[in-house]
């Protein structure tokens, strides 16, 4: 297929580049032109001077950008995605933000007889330069199947979750289930660490029963080495549990622990770890 990519970070650099090493024809837009300058050189394609280049004659144009305000700068404009956007074309956000923002563009796209699928992933960076993303999907099926056999390219999973929206709902959960997690690692080591238990041994045996998960298995090293330069930025999972703690007061669900552990990212913000992965939590412990 035709694609286009916006969006050339930590996450759309690798994805994109999937998509034209597994055959498709791939432009991209990036508001640093240097960065697409070195995609370009490094995977062949093309690049666009702005997301409307990049989307003309597109069937599917990817998106993943920072945040609601982000997607809105590269979607609506004289030079925007929907400027160049052609009619039966599909818009794929894979940016995590908030449902609201998914039914509104959904409906843009509707307006020019265009599909629209929210499609926020979980993977982190490694997921993406490995293509063994998770994406959770949310729009109308025929628009998935559609899209789904794409994003094989950069994905080992991916579900449709029901309607326009259902994606960004399901990241959300992701979001305050891995803070939860997390949190419990960095208690559970640092209580390791004063006791006087070997990491390794630990993890090799704890790891193999219920307390076992990726976070474990994949972070315990660094949490225990004090390294935390890597990964899923403090920064980027407090603006992720911004958007959950928005939809929750909307729906008046309660998130104690998740209110709880978001307090304690601040904390490492202020130790100065933004940009630490937020396997950073134990650092709190060691101040």
């Amino acid at each position: 297929m035709k694609v286009a990519f916006i969006g050339l970070g930590v996450m759309g650099y690798p994805m994109a580049g999937h998509l034209q090493n597994a055959g498709h024809q791939t432009c991209v837009y990036n508001r640093s032109s240097e960065k697409a300058s070195k995609w370009q050189t490094q995977f062949g394609g093309k690049v666009g001077d702005t997301p409307k280049a990049a989307a003309q004659d597109c069937d599917i144009v990817f998106c993943c950008v920072g945040n609601d305000d982000d997607v809105r700068s590269v979607v609506y404009g004289d030079d925007g995605i929907l400027a160049g956007l052609k009619a039966g074309a599909i818009l794929v956000d894979h940016t995590t933000a908030s449902a609201e923002l998914a039914k509104e563009l959904a409906q843009a796209c509707a307006k020019q007889s265009c599909g629209f699928i929210d499609a926020p992933v979980s993977g982190g960076q490694a997921g993406a330069e490995n293509g063994v993303l998770t994406v959770m999907c949310g729009g109308e099926q025929a628009h998935f199947d559609k899209v789904a056999p794409v994003m094989d390219a950069y994905a080992r999973f991916t579900q449709l979750m029901g309607d326009v929206g259902a994606g960004q709902l399901a990241k959300m959960v992701n979001q305050i289930c891995i803070a939860g997690v997390v949190q419990g690692l960095a208690e559970g080591f640092n209580f390791a660490e004063k006791v006087g238990l070997d990491p390794d041994k630990l993890v090799e045996t704890i790891a193999k029963g219920a307390a076992g998960s990726w976070q474990m298995e994949n972070r315990y090293k660094t949490m225990f080495a004090g390294e935390y330069d890597f990964g899923f930025a403090v920064d980027w999972m407090r603006k992720d549990l911004a958007i959950a703690f928005e939809q929750a007061k909307q729906h008046n669900v309660e998130l104690p622990m998740t209110t709880m552990v978001d307090g304690f990212y601040q904390e490492v913000q202020a130790m100065g770890g933004n940009r630490w992965d937020t396997s950073s939590l134990i650092a709190r412990f060691k101040k």
